[in-house]
């Protein structure tokens, strides 16, 4: 396996791995990520976590198929479960899983004392972006890098974060965005823009026909589609 064997979002994820870095791989399915960064000598070792069954034992197949029993560890645990602070992780993957349900994973492995607050985060949610991005600022994570790729005829985002010494300040809009993607404006981020900005303006009129009390819901709508039709005017579309 090489990196030519990884999907074109777990690639550009890998592509943030620190240089020997203690990986865990959190829903790791067929532990492709660790097993991966492992045979490009990338990490110094890997920790594939799997909540089920089914793909735990893929994950085991995955790793004897290359003799890294001793160099990646597979574990049936839930979320953060899988990793101890003995372990010393560097680096933790979530990918390919609701930014809402990775927000989740992380607080509760805060809260059960998973997180040392050293490890460099690398999320790659398929929806809830913001809600994560919230979350990771709420904690005093530093957004260091982000990036956007498209496959599938989908767009993914890539957040990568980081313990900051102090709260950063991030404005709503660079949160609903990504504070780094908002600046590099790249065109797979106006192309996903221009498509939901179609949606949010169907939204909208939808809301103003409903008859129920929507009037929160109407004020935040319109003022994300302000928002796309700033971002894309300035990008000149």
């Amino acid at each position: 396996m090489n990196a030519k064997d990884l999907s074109n979002r777990l690639q550009k994820a890998a592509e943030f791995v620190p240089s020997a870095a203690i990986l865990a791989d959190i829903g790791s399915d067929h532990a492709y990520l660790p097993v991966a960064l492992m045979l490009q000598e990338k990490i110094s070792y890997g920790i594939a976590g799997e909540v089920v069954a089914g793909p735990y034992e893929s994950a085991k197949r995955q790793v004897a198929k290359y003799g890294l029993e001793e160099k990646i560890a597979v574990r049936l645990a839930d979320g953060l479960e899988a990793v101890e602070l003995a372990d010393q992780v560097s680096a933790i993957t979530i990918c390919g899983m609701g930014g809402v349900l990775i927000r989740d994973i992380l607080q509760r492995g805060k809260a059960q004392n998973r997180l040392s607050g050293k490890e460099r985060l690398i999320l790659q949610p398929n929806v809830g972006e913001r809600q994560l991005r919230q979350w990771l600022v709420a904690e005093d994570y530093q957004i260091i890098d982000e990036a956007m790729i498209e496959e599938n005829h989908k767009t993914y985002e890539i957040i990568v974060a980081e313990k900051a010494a102090a709260t950063p300040d991030y404005s709503a809009k660079e949160l609903f965005f990504g504070p780094v993607l908002l600046v590099e404006r790249s065109p797979i981020f106006i192309k996903k823009w221009q498509h939901k900005l179609s949606k949010s303006e169907n939204i909208l009129a939808s809301l103003h026909q409903s008859d129920q009390d929507v009037a929160k819901k109407i004020e935040e709508v319109t003022q994300e589609i302000e928002w796309i039709k700033e971002v894309l005017a300035d990008a000149g579309e």
